[in-house]
């Protein structure tokens, strides 16, 4: 059998998906998926052991990523794990099953209507944890990134505050453009980029403090450079993106992450990464109104019981979203989400399904957990009931869901979003 990462016995048998679908009564158990960046620098908040924020040698980077309900592989370089970023369900029997292949052979099953609209599953989640800030940089809208084979990437942030202890060297992100900016001086700041030093980008935008417990939507096509906090980030099921700071952290950008997604006939045309820009949206004068994500309890939950609270913390996007489920010590909740789902601990324990569920406080490179599951669509709409065991501590959970989630399509109205 291959070999994943760390992981060994990856498997795409039959057998082994039909175990993994029926175990638990189709809520999976998925295996951490670590990535490194080697232009990041670790945050030590995503609760890997000390010793292993850096397991891959010097020129592979440090992990300052863990992706969620992954169902694509990240673009790392040329020492790429075949299977780096791809989530990993845990085979009853041992193993691991890549869940793209999983996904492929249950089809409907395992993510209900997305599979007729999309034929995969179209998102991912991430724990995103540098210590600095990132550059200044864009994600293509799907005109641009289709020219690359890819879809475009919008994303969104929220900032769980079991996972914040230290907000890292610069708590505040850069969102958009000066309102009186113009084309022309956006381009004259690309130019500086490839002539090297500060080409001073961020002097054209804003940048907002970061408070956790909160969040942002960055459709695709908006400039932004993410704060140093520890972010769970929704998002589009691609790695596509164009950087457009020259300088950031004390370092140089090199000029290939500005053309990383450029057709080859482009590659040079500044007026190219110019057209990246969603331009209404980069200069709103109201973006705060229109892009800040306050958590909104959902109308389940306000007409409930008093031993869960469930809040949408995601909910501005068309392609995806996102919900905080709070189970109170000694407290039980069946929900029936009707679509398929991943979802995360990030504090307590208890069980969801048959399963044992616990967040994490510390975990080896390579070491299973019990944190992390997908739920898929039968068990989805069945309803999953979780129980928070513990006495004394709250049962956190954050859950991510695809395009076209039918609670939120039912709720916005009323909730008044």
């Amino acid at each position: 059998m291959a070999q994943a990462g760390p992981y060994a016995g990856v498997t795409s048998s039959e057998a082994a998906i039909e175990r993994a679908m029926n175990h638990a009564g189709g809520v999976l158990r998925l295996a951490p998926t670590w990535v490194p960046r080697a232009f990041c620098t670790p945050g030590r908040r995503i609760r890997l052991h000390p010793d292993d924020y850096f397991p891959l040698g010097k020129e592979r980077g440090g992990i300052d990523e863990r992706w969620l309900a992954s169902a694509i592989r990240a673009e790392n370089g040329p020492r790429t794990d075949p299977f780096e970023g791809l989530s990993l369900v845990r085979d009853p029997e041992g193993g691991v099953i890549p869940l793209d292949e999983l996904i492929a052979h249950a089809q409907g099953d395992a993510i209900g209507a997305l599979w007729a609209s999309h034929g995969l599953w179209p998102m991912y989640s991430k724990f995103f944890d540098n210590e600095f800030p990132l550059p200044f940089h864009i994600h293509h809208r799907d005109e641009h990134a289709a020219l690359v084979g890819k879809p475009g990437k919008p994303e969104a942030y929220y900032f769980p505050p079991q996972m914040n202890n230290h907000g890292g060297q610069f708590p505040y992100t850069f969102f958009g453009l000066h309102p009186e900016t113009t084309r022309e001086q956006l381009r004259d700041r690309l130019e500086a980029f490839l002539r090297g030093g500060d080409n001073r980008i961020t002097d054209l935008s804003k940048a907002y403090r970061i408070t956790p417990g909160t969040g942002w939507d960055v459709p695709a096509g908006v400039l932004h450079a993410p704060a140093s906090m520890c972010t769970y980030e929704p998002q589009a099921a691609c790695d596509v993106f164009a950087m457009t700071e020259s300088w950031s952290n004390n370092r140089e950008v090199p000029d290939e992450l500005m053309w990383k997604d450029v057709p080859e006939d482009r590659v040079g045309d500044l007026d190219f990464i110019v057209d990246l820009a969603d331009w209404d949206l980069n200069v709103d004068p109201e973006f705060w109104s229109h892009r800040f994500t306050p958590p909104v309890e959902t109308l389940e939950s306000r007409a409930g019981s008093p031993e869960y609270v469930e809040r949408w913390i995601t909910y501005r996007s068309e392609a995806f979203s996102a919900k905080e489920l709070t189970v109170a010590p000694g407290g039980s909740v069946t929900i029936a989400d009707r679509d398929a789902h991943g979802l995360i601990a990030v504090a307590g324990h208890g069980t969801i399904g048959d399963a044992h569920i616990a967040a994490i406080s510390s975990i080896r490179y390579g070491q299973f957990s019990s944190d992390e599951f997908f739920v898929t669509a039968g068990a989805a709409a069945d309803g999953v009931r979780v129980v928070n065991t513990s006495a004394t501590d709250d049962l956190v959970m954050l859950k991510h869901f695809g395009p076209g989630n039918r609670q939120l399509a039912a709720e916005r109205g009323e909730l008044g979003i």
